[in-house]
Order: C-alpha cells, then structure tokens, then sequence
C-alpha cells in the first residue's frame, strides 16, 4: 500500500522540471498556483524558454544540471520520450539514492528500457509516470498551472520500487490536483495505444489528406464542429508525437490493425448497403460511449471503486401521493438475455435504466447483438438466436449485479468462445461457487479467484450435460443459472428448490416459446431449444416499491399509490409481511401484463406490531429484509426473523450491516446466525455505513421518517444500480433527503 506523506513534507522538496515545454512548465506553474512552500527549479537546453520561465515567475532559479542536481530532492523529467536517455546520461553521475524521480512521458516501456540501459537496472528511487493531459499548444508560454486537475496520472513503479518515492510522487501530482492510479507499464502502453495515440494519429492523417486536395480551403471553411473537435488534436507538437509512434510502436501498429479491420467491416456494409451491419456498429458504439462515460465518471480508471456519495436523511417527513417506481430489475435483466438469445425482434417496455441493467445491454452489444435503446424505458433487441453471439473483445463487465453474474455464468457456459466476467470491486468480494459447482457438474470449465470469487473465466466448447439438482438453497438466481445452462445441454435439466423463489425466468422462457415445465417444487427444460422474440411490458419493481410501502406504513397521517407494480406470488413476501404485520395495505386495479400480475398498490399509515415471520415468507421477500427491518424498529414489541442466513451473502452482510446501523441509531436488537429480533420503540439519529450496498442505504433512508435525529448515511453511490430516481421520487413524496459528494 502507497505511503501516505503530509502537504507540509511535500512543502521541504525542491522540485527539479528538465525540461520547459508544456508539460514540464504546467507542473512548475501549477506548484506555483497552490501555494507549493518548496523551491521549483529549471534545466532546458533553450536558454529563452528558462528566461521566459524566470519572467513568468513559474521557476526559482535555473543552472546546468550539474548544479541543480545536487539541490533537488525530487526530479520531473519532462522531455520527448526519446531524449529522455540522453537527460538520464548526464544524471547518472550525480544520481543518489534519497532523490525522487519521475517522468511524464506517454510510452512507458521505452522510457524504462532508456533507463535500464544507463543503469543496468531500474533504481527503486525511479517512479515512471504519465499524466494524462494536455493540449494541442506547446512550449514554456503554453503553460497552464490548472492544467492536471481532475484529470489522471498512471503511475507505473516497478516491484521493488521505494514506497517512500511512490508515495512523494503520489503527493506531488495530488498536489496539482489530479487523480493517481497504478497501472503495469505493458498494460499502460496497450490501453494508451487506442485511446491516445491512435485518435492522434488519425487526426494527423485526416487533416494531412484533406490538405492535400484542391477543395482544401472549402473542406476546412466549411468544416462542422464534429470535424473540428476531432481534428484539435492534429495541432499537436510534431516532433512529440513523432518519438511516441516510434516509442510506442508495436502497440501502436496493434490498434492500427483493430482499427484497420473495423473501417473495413464498415466499407463492406455501406458498400452492400447492409443495414443491420451499420446499425449495429453505430448504436454499439454510441451507446458504449455514454456507457462508459457514465461509467468512468462514478469510478476510477482502472479499480472500478465507486464515488463517495453521503446521503443526508433529515428527520421528519410525510409520505403523500402516487408514483409508479422504475422497472423490476430482475425482469430487466432477464429480457435482454433472452431476447438477445432469441430469434427476430424483442421490444421491451419499462426497462429499468439503471447501471447493473445497462452493464448487462452493454455486455451484450460487446457480443455483437444489436441494440436499440433505452429510449424512456423502451429497448429493441434484434436477435442472434440461440447460437449467434460472438466472442468479446476482452472481459465483460457486469458492475454491481450479482444477478447478472450468476446468469451470465449458466448461459456463457454453453457458447463456442471462451469468455471473462468480471464486476466492480464489491462484486469481486462476493462467492459465486453457488452457481459454479453445478456448472461444474455439467461439463463447464470455469475458472475463478479464491473462495470461487470473480472474476470468472469460463471456456468455451464445452459439451454440457443435463443436470438432476437439489438447491442446498433457495435462490433464483442459482436456478436460472442451471436452467439457462441446460438450454445448452444433452437431455432434459430438473431443477429442485427447497423453497419456492421468484419465477421471472421460467414464465419469461415459456413467453419466448422456450417449454420449461413446472411441477411442484421442480422446474425442467430440455437441451436444444429455440425461442422467438415478442413484446415485454416490464412491469414496475417490487423490490423497488418496498421502500415507499415500508415509509407510508409507518409515518402518521401517509397515503400512498404505487402504480403497475409487478404483484407476482413468488416476489410477494413483503406484502405479506407487512400485512401480517397490520400494514394498512391493499391491492388494487389487479391485471396481467405480458404474463405476469401488476397491479397498484394502495397503501395508508397504520400502527405496526411485532411478529414472527413464516419462514415460507423468507425467499419470497429476501431482497426487501433491510427496510422491513426498518418496519420492525417501528412496531410494538418485537418481530423475529429466522432461516435467512442468505442475507450474508447478499452486495454486504445484510444481517450485520443493518445491525450495525441499527445500533447508531439505538434500536434495540439481537443478532443470529439466520436472522434477528427486534424491538420496536423510538430511535435517534447518527452516522451509519451503507458499506456500498444499494438497498442499506435507501432502508436508512426511510429510517429518518420516524427518527429524532437526521441520519447521514455513507457509501450510497451503488443506489443508482438499481434505482437511479430514488431521490427524486422520494422527495416527490415529501421525503427529506439529500445526497453529498465528498
């Protein structure tokens, strides 16, 4: 782990820049503008660029290196990448071991092989760096001081290299307010490759084309601002780039070649007017563009870790109106995967746009299914049949979902190619061996990290067989993971749940034409199947709506509407409960959608009192427990829960995490294995942590209505995952929370 060093240690070095071009006199300037307490020095083989340095006040002194060496305590070379030997040369001499050095070159491997070659060997005091910003100006006078905030810096240490100087470099690029991220040098020239160096040499290319031809001065007086925005960067230094693409240039010549073939797919399919082709390629990647953008702008470049969001629940509140929530999630999932999986073309309506539901289109798009969409809730899925989808560029990333994880494990382990699913950094915490022992048992070849955790590796080929499987647990998820594996199967599946669980995949196969047979406790399908797409009317999430049930049941005075909410009997359990509970609660305008019960829900305040809860209930209100635990901290006496030990596997440990939070805010409580008892009674405010999980946080959230105290409640970034409006539409409602970014 990076050191940590203080602003005021920062405020004893004396920086050394080589080199006053843009870069070098950017982190001078920068130093400069937020009050750096150390010493900036200068060395430049042009003497103007030092004089002009000295006048605009951005350096403290210049000299040969000779003389400034020995003064420096940390050195920034900021030269082109193929001069940087000759500096590392002429610093060889005067090189000590308590002198930090670092580099803003935008190739790495060619600047570590420079150093190796003066020293014989990477000195641990030589932190490789790259920030990644710039502009299409050079030179001392292009200097600007804010220029690496908010902006990255890929650090690339070496395994031996001194966390002391990691951590100096660390302070030193916080400190001009950028964001630093640790990155292998292979891996930081392949990813800069495509996405800065290849657009640099395509704008080079493009503006030297079409200055070449004679309508020259109309095609640039007439340019668009799309050509104009693509082709800034061809205003760049020349001589920079030069020894970048020479740097760089295997991995270069690499994405040259990707580009290359997709410029000709495209040439195919305008030729042949093909416009399947063409769609496909254009929503792919204007879809992967907001998709990513959304992205990258909740998490870090490379560890995925999430925003900090604070949510501030204000005590107090009423509870009044009608609302419909967004679209069940669970569904969502399910309709992409089958309606990419199916022959024609699928329309869903209602679809839940939210992250973990946008991962999973986004998955798909990555395995070459076209896709329109989502536009309002609606999304056109053209599919591939059963056999259609294509191998993935690289590892498909599933967000938060561990339902799409443990889906995408069943189906992907009957496809040709061999495929990665990987997630953020509280997915990859979670087991998986639930749904990869059985998988196992079929044939499938999946390899995992330790304890059967992600990111999964599954290989491709595999000749599955039919499965005969007693769950040890209910889930839905584990078998609609074994189910989708046995579409791919030898023989007929059966799958055995010791509970009755949600049956969204089944009903929705049956929808597609796909027969899966239901018996008791049993569900079975056999291999070799094919469905055929058709509308699907997503309808709104039950799990979703819990929170607003749980929040007018227990503020005086509520009345409240969810509208077309999704009222199958096997997501029913928190109705139940909190019917049994004494929840004022009733089901209205009751109808079937596309094969599955909606219906509103009208619900208005009423006293609560404890209860034991059915254990039957259990799996069929697994996902609501965190806010009915709020139900219960506002009931007479005390309520019980047993047999829910699956709460601890869920995005936290929902048992503890809600214990915990529970204990902030003084609710009185005992904690079991499988479950807790509470007792009802008034409580206060405090500090809780979501610890990331989605459905803590909106609990909490609720919690306020009936607090003394506000709560603040942290680490709610992963809301949007499933519910990307709760804020609005708690407020709507007259709910009192607000969220912060820290």
């Amino acid at each position: 782990m990076t050191a940590f060093v203080p602003a005021s240690a920062l405020d004893r070095e004396t920086v050394l820049v080589i080199g006053l071009g843009l870069m070098g006199a950017s982190v001078a300037a920068g130093l400069k503008a937020v009050g750096f307490g150390g010493r900036v020095l200068a060395s430049d083989r042009r003497e103007a660029d030092i004089q002009t340095g000295l006048s605009m006040g951005i350096i403290d002194g210049s000299g040969p290196l000779d003389e400034l060496i020995p003064q420096a305590t940390l050195v920034v070379i900021a030269v082109p990448v193929l001069a940087i030997e000759s500096v590392l040369e002429a610093m060889a001499p005067l090189w000590r071991d308590d002198l930090v050095v670092t580099d803003v070159g935008s190739t790495k491997q060619a600047v570590r092989q420079s150093v190796a070659r003066v020293f014989g060997y990477i000195p641990p005091n030589m932190i490789l760096g790259h920030p990644i910003a710039g502009s299409e100006r050079s030179g001392v006078t292009a200097a600007q001081a804010g220029l690496f905030e908010r902006h990255k810096v890929i650090v690339t240490p070496e395994a031996d290299s001194c966390r002391s100087a990691l951590a100096r470099v660390h302070a030193l690029w916080q400190r001009l307010g950028a964001d630093v991220l640790e990155m292998g040098v292979e891996r930081h020239d392949d990813v800069l490759a495509r996405t800065s160096h290849l657009p640099h040499l395509l704008a080079f290319s493009l503006v030297d084309t079409l200055a070449r031809q004679d309508e020259r001065l109309d095609i640039f007086r007439y340019a668009a601002g799309g050509f104009r925005d693509f082709t800034r960067i061809a205003g760049s230094d020349p001589v920079m780039w030069r020894d970048v693409f020479r740097a760089n240039k295997t991995a270069v010549l690499g994405a040259l070649d990707e580009f290359e073939q997709g410029v000709s797919r495209l040439r195919q399919a305008i030729e042949a007017d093909d416009d399947d082709a063409m769609l496909g390629a254009f929503s792919r990647a204007s879809h992967a563009r907001h998709y990513f953008e959304t992205l990258l702008n909740q998490a870090s470049y490379q560890s995925m870790e999430q925003r900090n969001i604070t949510y501030r629940a204000s005590a107090g509140g009423h509870v009044q109106g009608r609302i419909r929530v967004p679209g069940d999630k669970s569904m969502s999932h399910r309709s992409i995967m089958l309606g990419a999986l199916a022959d024609g073309v699928t329309e869903v309506d209602g679809f839940l746009e939210g992250e973990d539901s946008l991962a999973t289109l986004q998955a798909f798009r990555e395995m070459g299914v076209v896709i329109e969409g989502p536009h309002d809730g609606r999304v056109v899925i053209h599919g591939v049949g059963m056999h259609g989808l294509q191998a993935p560029a690289g590892a498909l990333y599933v967000g938060n979902s561990g339902t799409a994880m443990r889906l995408f494990a069943g189906l992907l382990a009957g496809q040709a190619f061999d495929t990665e699913l990987t997630g953020d950094a509280s997915l990859t915490r979670r087991p998986m061996g639930r749904v990869v022992d059985p998988l196992r048992l079929m044939g499938a070849h999946i390899e995992a990290s330790e304890g059967d955790r992600p990111p999964l590796r599954i290989k491709g080929g595999q000749v599955l067989q039919r499965l005969d499987y007693d769950l040890p647990m209910a889930s839905a998820q584990v078998k609609s993971c074994i189910l989708l594996a046995g579409m791919y199967a030898e023989g007929e599946t059966r799958v055995r749940e010791p509970a009755p669980t949600r049956d969204h995949t089944e009903r929705m196969l049956n929808g597609f034409g796909y027969p899966v047979e239901r018996s008791g406790n049993e569900a079975r399908l056999a291999g070799g199947g094919r469905m055929t797409g058709g509308p699907i009317d997503v309808p709104a999430d039950i799990s979703s709506a819990a929170f607003f049930l749980v929040a007018a049941s227990i503020t005086p005075g509520a009345d409240l509407v969810l509208e077309h909410v999704g009222v199958n009997p096997t997501r029913t359990g928190v109705i139940a409960i909190l019917q049994a509970m004494g929840a004022d609660l009733r089901l209205e305008n009751e109808r079937e959608v596309g094969g599955e019960p909606v219906a509103d829900i009208h619900v208005r305040y009423a006293p609560l009192k404890g209860v034991d809860i059915d254990p039957n209930q259990v799996p069929l209100a697994i996902d609501e427990f965190p806010v009915l635990f709020i139900a219960a901290a506002n009931a007479e006496g005390k309520t019980r829960l047993r047999g829910a030990e699956e709460l601890r596997v869920k995005e936290s440990d929902r048992i503890q995490a809600m214990a915990d939070g529970m204990a902030v805010l003084g609710i009185e409580h005992t904690v079991l294995e499988d479950g807790i008892d509470i007792v009802g009674g008034q409580y206060g405010g405090g500090t809780v942590d979501s610890l990331g999980d989605h459905r803590i946080a909106m609990a909490f959230s609720v919690a306020a209505l009936c607090a003394s105290e506000a709560i603040t409640i942290q680490d709610c970034a992963n809301v949007a995952t499933s519910f990307p409006d709760f804020l609005s539409l708690s407020a709507s409602i007259g709910m009192r929370v607000q969220a912060e970014e820290a």
